[in-house]
């Protein structure tokens, strides 16, 4: 769920229990979109985040500290004249859209109480930190927005502060049947999208949770359904906005395996196939959900060289494999020039001088065949001539087949390494996938680069039945786990025919129960190209019948004895162990 106005009536709802009656000890602006308050409040030292970044506009609470620069900006050093040492006395949001306003009383020059409002504004590119008086007046922003900037609304110094209302929508919490139905029958698009841009605050999220509890398909128009159906939707409508009134929340991530797919304020059923981890507060949430989501960015960003460097070599290999067979599809008649020339060595004693061609039974299939001749040779000519072009075939193809199966493993180990590429999580994951790029000669060393040591450790799961799986995240991982690792009588599970990781469980002399075994095939499946399906076949075999080929690249192994089972990629209900 994005950052909506459910999430920030939650939001709200927890701020006015941590922080009302609390006094504001310290104002501080550490980037020039984001202020970090401190307020001890009657239930101790508070520290909250507010930032107005265009790209990640967020209000939380939280522990840590950040830096601030040696000299404090200018809308730091008003806020610290005005409202330092200020007691909160009220935190509110106006209907449901995406702002708070945070009430601070304070003591003026000359020791008069007044108040003053810090208004933030959660919306996108346009979100802003607003500080006005009493009467709605601004007395400075953290972002000034000209005229030539907005045509819909300054926000300077001595201009009027209200909410815009430029997309006409309306207020969830207070809206009528009538008026309901009528918003979104005006508008020819999917039902989902009709209520999100028809009601304050709501996301794409919510509006798909509203049909998925009505039982409606949320790509259908709402022109499509009946009145009954439409009052039907209307009245679950106001049911999930009950949460949001009587301030009953539950705070919520989405996990897609250790990847967080989003988070909300209230249950989402129709994100059943994902985990849920539920949270104490929104704060919690929100830092912990764009922290991770920073971390992947900031991974996959990282990553850009290695995948740049991996897609090439992908493509060369693919547009070598194409070239290599076909050539090697224009050697499969070479055996028809055997015979040519044999056909031609058998019947050929009777021909004409200068003939074009030859008529013979093609003794191998009782058919009659028709050869074409050089006119200028002899029959044993013509018969060397075939014979040759059979030989040059013959060698073309016994050498394109070698080259093409080289091709192939390359292209798999290549995909294996993508593979690796989209399962890391970490710095080391990169490193060591770097290092296997080097060693395979796909990157080259630089003069003076060092052997990289890097203690990094493969995944580790416990089965609900509490043996202990093992999942390699790089090729390099994958090797270690199986041949140094593992032990003769523990069982090795792998995606079949797709790249993917090399899962280990540690039996201990133990048969391993049936559900032990789904697991670690989820894992196989879950960590490997197939990530997502739900029909992914997994081969399972000891460990003692995975052998290493001579000269093979790192991660290929080869069985010729093995079980199979076909299972879904959903490992939210296996513990990782961290």
């Amino acid at each position: 769920m994005a950052f909506d106005g459910i999430t920030v009536a939650c939001l709200v709802h927890e701020l006015k229990e941590q922080l009302l009656g609390g006094r504001i000890a310290k104002i501080a602006q550490p980037e020039t979109d984001e202020l970090l308050l401190t307020i001890k409040s009657p239930g101790g030292q508070k520290r909250l985040s507010i930032s107005a970044s265009a790209s990640l506009p967020l209000v939380y609470l939280t522990e840590s500290n950040k830096p601030s620069p040696m000299s404090a900006p200018n809308f730091c050093m008003l806020l610290r004249k005005h409202i330092s040492s200020g007691r909160i006395t009220d935190i509110y949001q106006p209907g449901l859209e995406r702002i708070i306003h945070f009430t601070i009383e304070h003591l003026d020059e000359l020791g008069d109480v007044c108040q003053k409002d810090l208004i933030v504004e959660i919306m996108g590119k346009h979100s802003n930190i607003i500080f006005c008086n009493t009467e709605d007046r601004i007395i400075d922003s953290i972002k000034h927005v000209p005229a030539q900037m907005s045509s819909v609304r300054e926000v300077l110094p001595g201009r009027e502060y209200f909410i815009p209302d430029t997309q006409n929508k309306s207020d969830p919490l207070t809206v009528k049947e009538a008026e309901f139905i009528e918003k979104l029958t005006e508008k020819p698009m999917p039902l989902s999208k009709a209520i999100y841009t028809s009601f304050t605050g709501v996301s794409p999220a919510a509006a798909e949770e509203i049909c998925h509890l009505s039982g409606i398909d949320s790509s259908i128009t709402p022109k499509e359904l009946s009145e009954d159906v439409l009052r039907h939707l209307y009245n679950q409508f106001t049911f999930f906005f009950v949460s949001v009134k009587e301030e009953k929340f539950f705070p919520a991530i989405y996990y897609d395996g250790p990847e967080p797919k989003d988070f909300s304020a209230l249950p989402l059923t129709h994100l059943s196939d994902y985990a849920r981890k539920d949270f104490s507060s929104m704060s919690q949430v929100l830092e912990t959900y764009y922290a991770s989501k920073n971390a992947l960015t900031r991974i996959r960003q990282k990553s850009a060289d290695l995948r740049h460097v991996v897609h090439t070599a992908l493509e060369r290999s693919r547009k070598k494999y194409d070239l290599q067979f076909r050539q090697i599809r224009d050697t499969q008649n070479r055996d028809k020039y055997k015979i040519y020339g044999e056909l031609i060595n058998t019947y050929g004693y009777h021909l004409e001088e200068g003939a074009k061609k030859l008529e013979a039974l093609n003794y191998y299939n009782n058919e009659m065949v028709s050869i074409p001749l050089d006119s200028t040779k002899t029959p044993q000519e013509n018969a060397q001539r075939y014979f040759n072009k059979y030989n040059k075939q013959k060698r073309t193809y016994e050498a394109l087949s070698k080259l093409i199966q080289d091709t192939k493993d390359d292209i798999a180990y290549l995909e294996s390494i993508s593979t690796s590429l989209n399962i890391a999580m970490t710095e080391d994951d990169l490193a060591e996938i770097k290092e296997e790029l080097i060693h395979s000669g796909y990157m080259r060393k630089k003069v003076n680069h060092k052997k990289v040591h890097i203690k990094n450790k493969p995944l580790h799961y416990i089965s609900n039945d509490g043996f202990h799986m093992y999942v390699g995240k790089n090729n390099l991982q994958n090797d270690e786990l199986t041949f140094r690792f593992a032990v003769g009588n523990d069982w090795w599970f792998h995606v079949k025919n797709a790249p993917g990781s090399h899962v280990i469980v540690k039996t201990e002399g133990v048969d391993l129960p049936d559900r032990t075994f789904e697991e670690a095939a989820r894992l196989a499946a879950y960590y490997s190209k197939a990530r997502g399906g739900e029909k992914v076949e997994i081969d399972y075999v000891e460990k003692k019948h995975v052998k290493k080929p001579k000269g093979g690249k790192p991660g290929f192994v080869v069985y010729y004895t093995n079980y199979s089972l076909v299972i879904d990629s959903d490992i939210s209900q296996i513990q990782e162990v961290k």
